[in-house]
């Protein structure tokens, strides 16, 4: 957990990089409920997405979640690396394991800041 990144209580992590675009990914916590992920279904490039929506799932060797789009915005880009080898969103879920990228107007003032995302993750 970076403290860069903010954070949605579904364990999302949002990070801007330099074209202010969102990044997104799941948190090396859900990473770690979920076991060894498998499968990785993601919005194709121009989906629209909404934060607190279903923008895909997730498979592991214990279950299938949804994936909530912690922003509004536009996908711009997909991590095919992820969709090729789903294991990296548990070996590198704040590096190589990204999601996707989108185009956003702002970051929705609910998200949270590490301190607080660790706090509601141990509550």
């Amino acid at each position: 957990m970076t403290d860069e990144l903010r954070y949605s209580k579904d364990h999302e992590w949002v990070r801007l990089d330099d074209s202010g675009h969102a990044v997104i990914g799941v948190t090396d916590f859900a990473a770690g409920q979920l076991g060894d992920v498998v499968y990785v279904d993601l919005p194709e490039v121009g989906d629209e997405i909404k934060a607190g929506t279903e923008m895909g799932e997730i498979e592991s060797t214990k279950s299938v979640s949804d994936l909530f789009s912690p922003v509004d915005g536009t996908v711009v880009e997909v991590n095919q690396e992820v969709v090729d080898a789903p294991e990296l969103v548990n070996s590198s879920p704040f590096e190589e394991g990204w999601l996707l990228r989108a185009s956003i107007e702002s970051l929705p003032d609910d998200l949270l800041s590490a301190e607080d995302y660790r706090s509601f993750t141990e509550s």
